[in-house]
């Protein structure tokens, strides 16, 4: 099972975003991804709701708390982010915490942060 997270500027476009999709999936060997989150803050962004739909997926965003608590596993830390949204990381925290709140289980990312000028997307993947 992958997750996928974002974190994007407010009023990011949808090729944007499909762009970071794309290419994190492609080292994903085939894999369909099985849930989409974000930070709260971007809960009525509407590219992301449109990759949402696109995807077939619930867009399901996160409180800070929710995700503060990942900072420690993260690969790229956010000053900026940490200021703005309370966690280090927006994409990569939220892929872990929803793919371990799916699962029940520890997550891994697959896909560690990925970005362009307008988003940041990693993917993780359950443990086995």
């Amino acid at each position: 099972m992958i997750v996928i997270g974002i974190g994007c500027r407010r009023h990011c476009t949808l090729p944007a975003l499909r762009e970071l999709l794309a290419q994190g999936l492609a080292q994903c060997a085939g894999l369909v991804p099985s849930g989409l989150a974000s930070h709260r803050l971007k809960a009525q962004e509407p590219a992301l709701l449109a990759l949402a739909d696109e995807l077939g997926l619930p867009l399901v965003v996160y409180e800070s708390a929710a995700l503060a608590h990942l900072n420690p596993r993260l690969t790229h830390h956010s000053a900026i982010t940490l200021e703005r949204t309370g966690c280090a990381g927006v994409a990569e925290s939220a892929a872990l915490a929803h793919c371990e709140h799916l699962t029940g289980q520890p997550a891994r990312l697959r896909v560690a942060r990925i970005a362009n000028a307008q988003a940041t997307l990693a993917i993780a993947q359950g443990l086995p």
